[in-house]
């Protein structure tokens, strides 16, 4: 367990009284990570990796090393998002690295692995949750002032396994504004609470879509006041995205996106200022 907790980012701040019932496991001696932050949603469709992404993206425009990890196996879209779909993660004799997207931006993906992007992941869900802990612990990453983690959606295994073995310093929540969407955010909320997981706050995306002629917001979903819901969950707001197909591409993101996405990464240092200051 001295090697969990040697290699535990939250262990400065460990709140667990009996080291022998701690879960965290242990990554390759080779990595460091000075903050881990999960990117959650309820349910799919709803922008999650894209978020993950800009977030990373955001960081690493501040100077940060970061690195974006896409435990989203059966769905894996990171590379994409990264305009890095035809590179390939290598092996190499000290292990398997993750790819370098550029200087100080690092990524894995299951893509990255697989000879063709669209080639289906039929696996089981004991195999996708193994392959989770393996991109964790064996894969290289070297010294990290983030990695950013795109969970895939829900409450199953993987986002119970990243909760509860990883050593995480929060999680961000995404959502859209429709009332079926909400409730099931809830759930993944109170999941995350449940299991003592810190929620830095919510990102809702698709919030509304500007006008060309006259650049008023205009909401395209109804729902329930997000002020309510907000205030129900005990977050907060991290922002609201606009329906912009510019946010998926890294090489096609607006002033609008990046302005809004370094706020964002603003946000989430204050909440875990106490763990980064300057980059490495």
């Amino acid at each position: 367990m001295a090697s969990n907790c040697d290699s535990c980012s939250s262990k400065d701040n460990c709140t667990v009284e009996n080291k022998t019932e701690c879960q965290v496991i242990a990554t390759n001696s080779n990595n460091q990570f000075k903050n881990i932050i999960g990117v959650l949603s309820g349910k799919g469709g709803v922008g999650k990796s894209t978020v993950a992404a800009n977030l990373a993206l955001a960081l690493h425009r501040q100077g940060y090393k970061v690195g974006i990890f896409d435990a989203d196996i059966t769905g894996p879209s990171i590379p994409r998002i990264l305009n890095a779909e035809d590179k390939k993660a290598l092996m190499y004799p000290h292990g398997l690295e993750a790819v370098e997207i550029e200087k100080n931006l690092k990524a894995m993906s299951l893509n990255f692995l697989l000879e063709e992007e669209k080639k289906p992941v039929i696996w089981r869900g004991p195999i996708i949750t193994n392959t989770v802990k393996q991109f964790y612990q064996d894969v290289i990453w070297g010294e990290l002032d983030y990695l950013i983690i795109d969970m895939p959606p829900g409450t199953g295994d993987v986002a119970l396994t990243i909760m509860q073995s990883f050593p995480l310093d929060g999680i961000v929540m995404v959502s859209i504004p429709q009332d079926m969407v909400s409730m099931i955010v809830s759930k993944a909320i109170a999941m995350t609470k449940r299991l003592n997981v810190k929620v830095l706050g919510l990102i809702e995306n698709m919030s509304y879509m500007t006008c060309p002629n006259c650049d008023e917001k205009i909401r395209v979903f109804e729902s329930d006041d997000i002020d309510s819901f907000l205030e129900d969950q005990d977050i907060e707001l991290l922002a609201e995205l606009p329906i912009n197909g510019a946010v998926t591409q890294k090489n096609r993101l607006s002033e609008e996106i990046i302005t809004l996405f370094d706020d964002v990464a603003n946000k989430v240092k204050d909440k875990i200022r106490n763990k980064i200051n300057q980059p490495s």
